[in-house]
């Protein structure tokens, strides 16, 4: 009987890991059984009937084991495991979105992020091939100046919105000292390159916005708190500009020559075209 200490579990393969790997064992053939794939990625037997059990009846792969080869085997066609049928476009996709977020690396969201596209990317299937080295070399983002972010800071504030908690910031507005801030964290977006957190202030009784890098320094009350289920950013910010808004309705009109004209129209993706003079 093999025996598993607590180091050993912290080495254990995630579970979608090992699945993996018993699909992979199950197609090569052989009739693999428990305890060879025990072995293999270094957990109990039981987790691995455990695992059989799971990729058979959730997610309805045709494995059967063979009493006279004392093995698992599919005794269906199977093209690919179930939970990662992905085409080449839709890696490809997801890697431009890890390559525009190279901004945000070394924050809380680059690990699961990579760890996703590496998942994805190692369960193709083989008529499919994807080089990303080529999509590093043909693919780039460009971003107007950043503002500095501490990333301890902002990794507190992204655990504070995930679990609703409040938060004492000291805050500093431009030109004016730091103050102690006790806001209800709401929501952390990232606004044209920006990122702002839309809290609840309770000092001035009111939602308000902060910027991240403005903020010195951050700790949790230790209180909880219940989101509004009214509170949407899409009402927050619509008919705002960018997260700026004001008071009343203003009729604006701005006037292009022809050539300004069709680059507003082509940046801003206008389908009517803007006035010329």
């Amino acid at each position: 009987m093999q025996r598993f200490n607590a180091a050993t579990k912290l080495l254990s393969r995630p579970p979608l890991e090992r699945m993996l790997r018993i699909h992979q064992a199950l197609q090569a053939g052989g009739f693999p059984n428990a305890s060879r794939l025990a072995r293999e990625v270094e957990v109990s037997t039981k987790t691995i009937h455990r695992d059989v059990e799971f990729m058979r009846d959730r997610l309805n792969l045709p494995i059967a084991f063979a009493p006279a080869n004392n093995g698992y085997y599919y005794n269906g066609e199977v093209s690919g495991f179930p939970t990662l049928q992905i085409t080449e476009g839709e890696i490809f996709a997801l890697v431009v979105a890890e390559k525009a977020l190279q901004q945000y690396r070394g924050t809380s969201f680059e690990k699961p992020l990579l760890s996703a596209i590496k998942k994805m990317e190692q369960a193709l299937p083989d008529t499919i091939s994807l080089n990303l080295a080529d999509i590093e070399q043909t693919i780039s983002f460009r971003t107007r100046a950043e503002p500095i972010l501490n990333l301890e800071i902002f990794d507190t504030l992204a655990r504070a919105v995930a679990q609703r908690q409040q938060l004492e910031l000291h805050y500093r507005k431009p030109g004016q000292p730091a103050e102690k801030r006790v806001v209800d964290a709401y929501h952390l977006a990232n606004i044209n390159g920006e990122w702002y957190l839309f809290a609840y202030d309770h000092a001035r009784k009111d939602l308000r916005t902060f910027v991240p890098a403005r903020i010195q320094s951050v700790k949790p009350t230790g209180k909880t708190f219940a989101r509004p289920e009214n509170f949407s950013l899409e009402k927050r910010l619509r008919g705002s500009f960018g997260v700026h808004a004001g008071e009343g309705e203003f009729e604006v009109v701005i006037r292009f020559n022809a050539r300004a004209a069709d680059y507003i129209r082509e940046k801003n993706g206008i389908r009517r075209r803007p006035c010329a003079i």
